[in-house]
């Protein structure tokens, strides 16, 4: 198989976002689009990857440093052409196929790229990708005739009648490392911008007499990630795709339009998710689960047959055994909760180990954090833990132990006791009448 290497432009400045965010890192599904494209195009195994930088370079090194890529430097920023050259130095030696493409096109997928190499042969020089948006824009047009390509234009040099061809250019190309280096040469900046535009290589390609293939994709896949408005845009589609694939997989999503995932959203078949519901990076949901309306998740780990909301917070490092039940108005954060444990309603647990069966009261605090450090809570199978009550940690309590309602617990409960910690009633038979005649009184007398 031919080796391919990636060439990744991302070097432009992306005013349009407003930001002082690289563009290309803005998330989609709760990843910078620009890994989007990197895990797509991973499974082509590529032998090396190169990400083009200009501006706000230090942020794309540091964003890509746990990532197999070299980047490198284009300064001045004088056109995609010019921008592709820039990869040159770290393609040395390299002998095979070369894709070139944008980091701000994150759904791009392999199986397109795969289907652009095929097209290579002794024959074809050059394959582009071409698409058929619904409003053409300021889209540069491809001529072509029966899969191959007679011209390329930028809307900006195009006539009329060139401007009226529907087919446009999505600005990805792959070509023979033998053919890239020399047509990228070849390029001028003889045309109304000033700047080396990456589509004349095909132009030269022809000039040679060369074949140029030219295949088509949705807009979707290809569509261009400029302005906040195309961000959304591009999320819309993200999120439309997955919400498809895990109702493909046998999950019930009752209102799909009103569930947000993460990329790596990992849900399996027979789970239910209610209206409103969002999942944050790290969540994984077993089967038999359903999801309430209105909860969020994130980095949780959720068992089968849970029951999960309404209007529950699973936060970073919850783990939820078979048949836990967490209810309206609680939140959870690194609790670890065995099977068939539950809290129901209005509760914090916070660095807290749960055992199997528990019951924790509406109202049930663990108190984890002194301002410096988090406490662990430790709370035994079969505990009790009465409504409104603060559990002091470091602090555990017992094995079927009892923690009667309105207890502020910061001692250590065995197994089996009951704690009861309230202050003694004070009774006053008679008091509140009394008062309420004096104030009622005294009202009346300043009138």
């Amino acid at each position: 198989m031919t080796a391919l290497a990636l060439i990744i432009l991302a070097a432009g400045k992306g005013t349009r976002m407003k930001s002082a965010r690289h563009k290309v890192l803005h998330p989609i599904g709760g990843r910078p689009m620009l890994l989007h494209l990197l895990d797509s195009l991973a499974s082509l195994d590529p032998a090396a990857t190169i990400v083009v930088a200009g501006d706000k370079r230090e942020q794309l090194e540091a964003a890509l440093a746990d990532h197999p890529v070299t980047v490198a430097l284009q300064e001045p920023q004088l056109g995609t052409a010019h921008a592709a050259l820039q990869a040159r130095a770290a393609l040395t030696g390299f002998d095979g196929l070369i894709l070139v493409t944008f980091g701000d096109c994150p759904l791009l997928s392999a199986a397109t790229v795969q289907r652009l190499c095929n097209m290579l042969d002794d024959d074809t020089s050059v394959a582009v990708l071409g698409f058929r948006p619904a409003d053409t824009a300021a889209y540069g047009r491809i001529i072509a005739k029966d899969g191959r390509v007679q011209k390329m234009v930028e809307h900006k040099d195009a006539t009329e009648a060139e401007r009226a061809v529907t087919l446009c250019n999505a600005g990805v190309l792959v070509a023979h490392s033998r053919d890239l280096w020399r047509l990228l040469d070849a390029v001028d900046n003889h045309n109304a911008a000033g700047e080396y535009y990456l589509p004349d290589v095909v132009t030269h390609a022809l000039a040679e007499g060369r074949q140029v293939a030219v295949i088509e994709t949705s807009e979707a896949e290809v569509a261009g990630v400029n302005s906040r408005a195309e961000l959304a845009m591009a999320e819309a589609r993200f999120q439309a795709a997955r919400r498809a694939e895990l109702m493909t997989a046998g999950v019930t999503l009752i209102a799909p339009e009103t569930v947000f995932l993460s990329h790596d959203t990992a849900i399996e078949a027979d789970v239910t998710i209610e209206p409103f519901v969002v999942f944050g990076p790290g969540v994984r949901v077993a089967t038999g689960t359903t999801i309430r309306a209105h909860s969020h998740l994130e980095g949780a780990d959720i068992a089968a047959d849970c029951d999960i909301g309404p209007f529950a917070r699973l936060r970073p490092g919850t783990s939820l055994a078979r048949g836990v039940k967490i209810g309206n108005f609680v939140e959870t954060k690194k609790a670890v909760m065995a099977e068939g444990a539950k809290a129901n309603h209005l509760s914090y647990l916070g660095d807290a180990t749960i055992g199997a069966h528990a019951n924790i009261g509406a109202g049930t605090i663990t108190c984890n954090y002194d301002g410096y450090f988090k406490y662990q809570t430790v709370i035994g199978a079969g505990a009790f833990i009465g409504s409104n009550s603060a559990l002091i940690a470091p602090v555990k309590i017992g094995r079927d132990a009892i923690v009667a309602a309105g207890s502020a617990v910061s001692r250590d409960v065995a197994d089996g006791e009951l704690r009861m910690v309230r202050a003694e009633q004070l009774v006053k038979p008679g008091w509140a009448d009394r008062f309420h005649d004096a104030m009622r009184r005294k009202k009346a007398e300043k009138k």
